[in-house]
């Protein structure tokens, strides 16, 4: 029996270039790779690309280095700078080639460089690379596309071992499950993209360049930011969250404020309340932290503390000053009646 031959490379890819003919050769190199079958749109100048990248965002950035209006530079600074396009991967064409200029756009966080003129293979070669590690990112959280386990366990290594100083932000939403069984999976499903779609449009708003966000997997998520703003975006989600989180929700149980939910465990239903968010707060001011196990096991205490609060709530294990857990928002110490989150 023969084998079948394997798929297709695809991908998505946005060459943004100013030199017409360029950009058809490129246009041309690409859809008419052997073995490839690659979706190709094309912009003029920096300032095309990035309403272009805005309105959908590519798989891939081919983007031209010296052009009109904004530079390739400024478009990558951009870009990489928005928690909504910063794991696009770019691949910078240039005329130059010195080392400064690789430096240059290496430290701009683009993934590649190709310097002009290049042979096809050259360019297939480069853009297969790229959208294979594109891909590998992506698989680790197919639901949401953001950065998974090991993804958010390298990016944690990489700040400790740049003795970075920074704070790990877990989101864990309460009543998930509840809403999971009542609802069913497509339902919550959706609120898990809406989740993470958020958490990147706060970021954006409030964030710098650099923060990370990342999806642990079912209703856990992880924010990666600076000591000096953890509190005020931990709070921003936090209130977001609450501020929206209704729209998820039919109008009686609205109206109601809770779901009731039959219980295969305990038998019988069980009322439960509407979704809340739980986020835990470590950083390493004033605190040694070697390894990410150690931010985990903080990060489970600070869940005790938080869980045993109600509504939505923001804990943190420390202020920059050393000083203990800080409960953020409309907190109140006793216990919910209901059954745990």
């Amino acid at each position: 029996m023969s084998q079948a031959a394997p798929a297709p490379e695809t991908g998505r890819i946005l060459v943004i270039e100013d030199d017409p003919k360029l950009r058809f050769i490129i246009q041309m190199q690409l859809t008419d790779a052997k073995d490839s079958v690659y979706e190709v749109r094309t912009a003029e100048d920096g300032v095309r690309g990035l309403e272009e990248v805005r309105r959908d965002p590519p798989d891939l950035i081919l983007l031209d280095v010296m052009m009109p209006r904004l530079d390739g530079y400024e478009v990558c600074r951009q870009l990489k700078a928005n928690p909504l396009t910063s794991r696009i991967p770019i691949i910078f064409l240039t005329a130059k080639s010195t080392f400064e200029d690789k430096i240059h756009g290496l430290e701009l966080f683009a993934d590649d460089y190709l310097t002009k003129p290049w042979a096809q293979n050259e360019l297939l070669f480069r853009v297969r690379n790229q959208l294979k590690t594109r891909r590998g990112q992506l698989q680790s959280n197919a639901l949401t596309g953001l950065p998974g386990n090991v993804l958010i366990e390298s990016e944690l290594s990489r700040r400790i071992a740049q003795g970075e100083k920074f704070a790990y932000l877990h989101i864990d939403l309460d009543y998930f499950k509840a809403y999971n069984d009542y609802y069913g999976h497509a339902r919550g499903d959706v609120v898990i993209r809406y989740v993470a779609a958020m958490l990147q449009a706060q970021l954006q708003k409030d964030g710098q360049p650099g923060d990370f966000v990342g999806h642990i997997g079912g209703d856990d998520f992880v924010v990666i930011t600076t000591p000096e703003r953890s509190i005020l975006i931990g709070d921003a989600i936090r209130s977001s969250f609450d501020a929206t989180i209704a729209s998820q929700y039919d109008e009686q149980d609205l109206k109601r404020g809770h779901i009731m939910v039959l219980s295969s465990r305990q038998g019988g239903v069980q009322k439960f309340e509407l979704m809340t968010v739980t986020i835990l707060v470590v950083s390493n001011v004033g605190r040694d932290i070697h390894h990410g196990a150690q931010v985990v096991d903080v990060s489970k205490e600070l869940k005790k503390q938080g869980k045993a609060m109600r509504g939505s709530v923001v804990v943190s294990d420390r202020r920059s000053d050393g000083s203990p857990i800080v409960p953020v928002g409309d907190v109140r110490l006793t216990p919910p009646p209901e059954p745990p989150r």
